[in-house]
């Protein structure tokens, strides 16, 4: 899914600003982006109940998620097929085996199946059947769900595998992890009033992290140059560092199954459309953006840890957690600072990437196809 570099300037353009702002390229974007890709929404296991949902806004459509009675995970349009009321308003919550519509009691099983409608189920020319919950294609991938609202979406396998790939050199390096065994130890959400392609574009390069980052730098004193790590290179803790933590002190044992030259590394990868995922000797950080308009953007932050130091009844995670939060509100502040000046004359045309930031355009290239 990337798209090389055509040029051979050391200096490239960036997008014009206005599509960082425009409402029209924002729907856009819904559309032909998020409404065909599969777009990542949070973890397996924050659903674990019968009848445990969250609800996200996937290009313009709500979409319910919830675990059914017989332990699948569902994805729905978030509305009633009566009148199309709304169904769920909360961001996440239990339902009592049912999904019920509040206007006029139309009522569906976990499963869409419709359940009852007053005064009209006995009704001879009433097809039930074919009003219940209009369905969205739903994978679980690595512990993450996934959902798309295209027709007939591809296999999910062939949107990840090629980026995957990519920085690793295999899919193998990224197996280690065992992502889909992690449970989330923490998980902090950020509003961010910046459009979401800043924030990719920000995770993507550390041409920014000398000046931004001491602590980042401290802890991963290659990032302190400017060098982007890609193709299956990867940073390196510092000397005398023995984990990513506030202190840099290990508080618990690198991840079962890494092989000894990744016990002081860190890798980082965009997932397109929506996920940014940050992998650490003893646990990895998941950023999962959540567009709510042109100039904002919800991210989700988990942290993810070997079930069973999680388990444990002294498990405190706080000292990994506060480094990335102090890293990641750096990094929403850098990127609302650029969020005011995308309306600027100076960056009508908008600006240039020097050499360490070309990779960049690349995500710009991608989007672009996507809109054409």
């Amino acid at each position: 899914m990337s798209i090389s570099v055509r040029s051979e300037s050391p200096f490239l353009s960036t997008l014009p600003g206005r599509y960082y702002y425009d409402s029209s390229i924002y729907a856009q974007e819904q559309e032909r982006l998020f409404s065909l890709l599969w777009v990542c929404v949070g973890r397996a296991d924050a659903l674990l109940a019968t009848g445990a949902y969250q609800v996200v806004t996937v290009g313009m459509e709500s979409v319910l998620v919830v675990r059914g009675s017989d332990g699948v995970l569902r994805a729905y349009l978030n509305v009633c097929r009566h009148r199309c009321a709304r169904l769920c308003d909360d961001l996440c919550g239990q339902l009592k085996g049912s999904i019920q519509c509040r206007y006029h009691a139309w009522t569906y099983g976990l499963d869409g199946k419709l359940l009852g409608a007053p005064n009209m189920m006995g009704h001879e020319q009433f097809d039930r059947v074919a009003y219940g919950l209009l369905s969205v294609a739903l994978e679980v991938w690595e512990g993450f769900i996934w959902v798309n609202l295209a027709d007939r979406p591809a296999a999910i396998m062939e949107q990840v595998q090629g980026p995957i790939s990519e920085r690793f050199g295999s899919y193998e390096p990224l197996s280690n992890y065992q992502l889909a065994l992690l449970k989330v130890g923490k998980s902090i959400s950020y509003v961010v009033e910046a459009n979401w392609k800043l924030i990719i574009e920000n995770f993507l390069e550390c041409y920014h992290c000398g000046p931004m980052h001491p602590e980042l730098c401290h802890l991963l004193p290659g990032f302190k140059s400017g060098k982007s790590y890609v193709a299956g290179e990867a940073a390196t803790l510092a000397d005398g560092v023995e984990a990513f933590s506030i202190t840099g002190k290990a508080s618990r044992p690198p991840l079962p199954g890494l092989p000894p030259e990744d016990l002081r590394s860190y890798y980082g990868i965009v997932l397109m459309p929506n996920i940014l995922l940050n992998f650490l000797p003893d646990h990895v950080v998941a950023h999962t953006l959540h567009p709510e308009g042109p100039t904002r953007t919800r991210v989700v932050c988990d942290w993810l840890f070997d079930p069973q130091e999680a388990a444990r009844p002294n498990f405190d995670p706080m000292d990994v957690v506060e480094v990335f939060d102090i890293v990641n509100r750096q990094d929403w502040d850098v990127c609302q600072l650029t969020q005011q000046s995308m309306t600027s004359r100076a960056y009508r045309s908008g600006g240039v990437y020097v050499p360490a930031e070309h990779h960049i355009r690349q995500f710009c290239d991608f989007v672009l196809a996507m809109l054409d």
